[in-house]
C-alpha cells in the first residue's frame, strides 16, 4: 500500500525535528476525509479505512511528494474523522481544504498517555496567548512499525 521509502515496508521513518514545537500556516491544504469507528476512542476499523482511502488517492495520481500528513479528529468516543493529505482532488471521496495557523508538538510513548499530551499541548498554546479552535492528532506509525522503529510518535496539531 505505502509507496514511500520505508525500511519497515510500511510506514516511512519519521523525523520529529520537522514537526516538534513548530508553527505552520496552511492556506487550503488538501485532504481526503473519511470516518473511522471507535470504541471509547480506540479505533476499530482504522486500517481498513486508511487502505480504502489510500487506494483511491493512489489510483487518482494524488500522492504527495513527501509522506502525507494523516490527521485524526476524535469527534466522540464512537467515531473519529481522518484526514489524509492529497496532492490534488480525488474523485468519489470527500475532499477538504484546511486553512489556518497550526502549532505542533511531537510526543512519544503509548497512546494511554494521550490525555497528558493533550493537557500539555493546551498549556503550551495558552502560554502563547492563543485560543485553540481545534485539536488534531497524527499517529505517525501503525503498531507494527512502532515496534520496528522502537518509537511510537504522535504529533498534536492545534489550530488557533
Amino acid at each position: 500500500m505505502y509507496t514511500y521509502n520505508a525500511e519497515s515496508g510500511c510506514c516511512p521513518r519519521f523525523s520529529p525535528e520537522k514537526w516538534d514545537d513548530k508553527e505552520f500556516i496552511w492556506d487550503g491544504r488538501l485532504f481526503v476525509k473519511d470516518r473511522v469507528c471507535t470504541f471509547f476512542f480506540m479505533p476499530v476499523n482504522f486500517g481498513k479505512v486508511v487502505v480504502r482511502v489510500w487506494e483511491k488517492i493512489e489510483a487518482s495520481g494524488a500522492l504527495t511528494p513527501e509522506p502525507p500528513v494523516f490527521l485524526c479528529d476524535h469527534t466522540s468516543k464512537w467515531n473519529m474523522d481522518i484526514y489524509i493529505e492529497a496532492a490534488k482532488e480525488v474523485p468519489g471521496v470527500e475532499n477538504v481544504k484546511l486553512s489556518g495557523t497550526f502549532f505542533t508538538k511531537v510526543y512519544e510513548g503509548p497512546f494511554r498517555n494521550a490525555d497528558n499530551w493533550l493537557d500539555d499541548m493546551k498549556k503550551r498554546v495558552e502560554a502563547k496567548g492563543k485560543p485553540i479552535e481545534k485539536l488534531y492528532m497524527q499517529y505517525v506509525y501503525c503498531p507494527k512499525c512502532a515496534k520496528f522503529y522502537g518509537k511510537n510518535y504522535t504529533v498534536i496539531f492545534a489550530k488557533v
